[in-house]
């Protein structure tokens, strides 16, 4: 009987506590949010992701640049629910934007284009909401989604064949960050450590010929795990070309 009794109450702590547990992992953080100036109201080519014109384009334009959240370069191409906190003119679900670019404001997490700052405000309230400059926002992580599309390695404007490869990753779906990215050496028959550039982008000095291999280490929710991906670009790849790479995450 107290056997039952104490499994009862094990089960009945844990229905109580499962949506508080929930709700942990689901909390907005309190923060600013601003935007910055453009010609056409989207993002940036010039990033400091390094992801050229898709840094502009990505998720409609509604980018971002962010300071504590870009960890070097980790935070690329992370996507977060924004929403801001004016009365009367904020929209309940606010918007989702994809960081781009690393940028700090007056005690900003979020430097917004003016695109995705418009999207934080209800129907015909977004000049209103442009005249305040800065604005009180909550924000949390969420999974990026790209219906449809895989991941694509674009190989970066700054590569030089076949002396020089530099990759960025474009495209990539769920709330994992990769932390690694490695190159399969044919001739070693070992895989060897992409170098960090800066922002997203993943480079290496005199790259092994022949189609390209690489596997890159995903970080999240679930720990660490390698994800291998063989011939991913072709031995001839040229730069500014982004591969598919038919493959996509989903965590």
């Amino acid at each position: 009987m107290g056997f039952a009794l104490s499994h009862y109450c094990c089960f009945l702590c844990f229905i109580v506590l499962l949506p508080l547990l929930c709700k942990c992992e689901d909390t907005f953080t309190y923060s600013r949010a601003t935007y910055y100036g453009s010609p056409d109201c989207l993002g940036t080519p010039t990033g400091a992701c390094g992801f050229g014109e898709y840094g502009r384009r990505v998720n409609g334009g509604n980018v971002g640049a962010v300071s504590r959240l870009y960890r070097n370069g980790t935070g690329c191409g992370a996507c977060y629910q924004v929403r801001c906190k004016v009365p009367n003119l904020c929209a309940d679900n606010g918007m989702k934007v994809v960081v781009t670019d690393h940028g700090e404001g007056d005690y900003t997490d979020f430097i917004l284009s003016p695109r995705g700052f418009s999207m934080l405000a209800r129907p015909n309230m977004a000049a209103d909401l442009f005249a305040y400059g800065v604005v009180g926002i909550e924000y949390r992580r969420v999974p990026c989604q790209y219906p449809g599309s895989n991941i694509f390695f674009k190989v970066h404007e700054h590569s030089r064949f076949p002396d020089y490869l530099a990759i960025v990753m474009l495209y990539q779906a769920g709330l994992s960050d990769i932390t690694a990215v490695d190159i399969w050496q044919e001739d070693s028959q070992a895989w060897k450590g992409m170098r960090k550039s800066y922002g997203a982008v993943w480079d290496m000095a005199n790259p092994p010929k022949g189609p390209v291999s690489l596997r890159f280490q995903v970080s999240g929710r679930r720990g660490q795990k390698w994800v291998q991906l063989m011939n991913v670009i072709p031995s001839d790849w040229k730069a500014g070309v982004a591969y598919d790479s038919n493959f996509q995450l989903d965590y």
